[in-house]
């Protein structure tokens, strides 16, 4: 019974840790998804993919202008980066 316990805290605490970060900007105030990828393209960024999370933010996978592979959040109001992995 307690390695159960233990087993589902592990579980609940890694879909945490994983989760990304929340931005809570009223949807009419976000950046366009094609206007905003095609900043981020102008500035270097090559994106495979392109999302909106769960936690409506911006949620980009692909590469930087070096060619490093990158998963960024933004908020999709102002652009702004939130996190980086």
């Amino acid at each position: 019974m307690k390695s159960t316990l233990v087993a589902a805290l592990l579980v609940a605490a890694t879909g945490a840790a994983m989760a990304g970060p929340t931005c809570t900007a009223p949807k009419e105030t976000w950046k366009k998804e094609a206007d905003f990828q095609a900043e981020l393209k102008q500035q270097g960024y090559e994106i495979k993919t392109f999302k909106v999370t769960k936690g409506n933010c911006y949620e980009i996978y692909g590469k930087d202008k070096a060619g490093k592979k990158v998963e960024i959040y933004f908020d999709p109001a102002t652009g702004k980066t939130l996190e980086s992995k």
